[in-house]
């Protein structure tokens, strides 16, 4: 018997009835995920503004440090509240959307972050900074929870062209935010913050345009579904995996910019280098190496290179060609893990995909949050090589954890890529199916 509302059969959680998992599934017909309607773009590009905010602030963090009087360990907690925050109002977004519809929930977002990043820019402390990079948070999780799931709800092409544009988005706001950082942190540290407001506050106007109410969710997500969803071995499982390289992922960003010893728009400048990389890989190149390789296989491949390239790091970072040579590149494994990861945990989800997103997102976020900020203190307690080599050993030991989940994601793998061809094909059931995941419980 089939689930109406996640297109599962009843007694298979993961889609299928089949053993362990096999060779790599066909391809679904290739969809042009940039063919969408107005509302899928309005949403992108608050998407695009949104994910500014993630590498905005580090060109400007040496010259917080610098004018504020903060050691690096205070001002990576502009990370650390952004974050944390972040994390844990994901608990709650599900519920919020599930009663106010999510077009609501997106404006009630897009207005904290207008708010909050301008609240930032007239600060005169680092407390102050970190105080309203925390407001900003809750915006940012109201927003983005939201917006993955009006995206694979309204998106053309299926699921998967879905998220490739979601993770385009991603990749092109990270690009763009450490530039728009540096361009305006040269002039003073207090700009960027400025810049992201006004640019929010246009995303906000494209949205109250643009994008129509969504249909009453069939059922109210209660405050409890993200924790009660971890219970399922495979979200956790992916949700660990998430939690490990995304500590390796902050740490990156949030603390290599210290060691490099750069002026704001030079940091933007190789930060903006990174988010393209990021960019590239998202959209061209995990779908190309999922197509070679498979899922699993490309999760364990970028993971690794990933650690080995933290570790490159770790051991050269008193060398400035070597460290930002090294941060760069590691914007292609992080490009490819956004994308594949992100879609492994929509598949393995037994649950709705906006539970799926906040119990993910919870979790994930923990990691990338408190990692800058060990990161200062552990260079402050030990040395600078320190925070790399740990963030290399986190990101191993993801790989080891999802090692342990490898049967679930070869199951739900090839459930997906049977749901995505016949979507492709033209399949009404297939699509109800796909759009039922997205919008169950979030009226999304």
């Amino acid at each position: 018997m089939t689930n109406s509302r996640t297109g599962r059969r009843a007694g298979d959680p993961t889609g299928t009835g089949t053993g362990t998992a096999a060779a790599p599934p066909a391809a679904a017909p290739s969809q042009n995920p940039f063919r969408q309607p107005k509302a899928v773009w309005a949403v992108a590009f608050a998407c695009v503004i949104s994910f500014m905010g993630i590498g905005l602030v580090d060109p400007i963090l040496p010259a917080i440090s610098d004018d504020l009087h903060a050691s690096p360990s205070q001002v990576t907690l502009l990370f650390t509240s952004y974050l944390v925050v972040m994390a844990v109002a994901m608990l709650v977004t599900g519920w919020v959307s599930s009663r106010i519809g999510a077009k609501r929930t997106l404006i009630a977002g897009l207005v904290l972050i207008v708010v909050f990043s301008a609240l930032a820019g007239t600060s005169g402390s680092v407390e102050g900074i970190i105080g309203f990079r925390a407001g900003w948070g809750l915006g940012n999780a109201l927003f983005v929870a939201t917006s993955l799931a009006v995206i694979v709800a309204s998106a053309s092409g299926g699921f998967g062209g879905a998220i490739i544009l979601y993770e385009a988005a991603l990749g092109l706001g990270i690009a763009v935010g450490p530039l728009l950082g540096g361009v305006l942190g040269d002039i003073s540290w207090r700009g960027p913050f400025f810049g992201v407001a006004v640019l929010m506050a246009l995303a906000l106007a494209a949205t109250i345009t643009l994008v129509r109410p969504q249909p009453a969710p069939a059922r109210r997500t209660s405050l409890a579904d993200p924790l009660r969803a971890l219970r399922h071995r495979g979200l956790l499982i992916m949700s660990l995996t998430a939690l490990c390289y995304n500590w390796g992922f902050f740490t990156v960003l949030g603390y290599a910019p210290f060691p490099m010893e750069l002026d704001a728009l030079r940091l933007g400048l190789v930060f903006t280098g990174w988010g393209l990389l990021v960019a590239v890989f998202s959209v061209f190149g995990a779908p190309w190496l999922q197509r070679r390789f498979g899922l699993a296989r490309t999760l364990y491949g970028t993971l690794a290179l990933f650690a080995v390239d933290v570790l490159v790091i770790a051991l050269f970072v008193d060398s400035r060609p070597v460290l930002i040579t090294a941060v760069i590149v590691a914007g292609a494994f992080i490009g490819v893990n956004n994308t594949v990861t992100t879609q492994a945990v929509m598949m393995v989800a037994p649950v709705e995909r906006p539970v799926a997103s906040a119990a993910y997102g919870f979790v994930r976020f923990i990691g990338g949050g408190l990692a800058p900020y060990a990161a200062g203190r552990l260079a402050e307690h030990f040395n600078v090589h320190v925070p790399f080599a740990v963030g290399a050993a986190a990101i191993l030991a993801g790989v080891a954890i999802l090692a342990t989940g490898h049967r679930d994601l070869g199951r739900a793998e090839r459930a997906q890529a049977e749901l995505d061809g016949r979507a492709g094909h033209g399949d009404p059931d297939a699509k109800v199916s796909e759009a039922a995941e997205a919008s169950g419980g979030s009226s999304s």
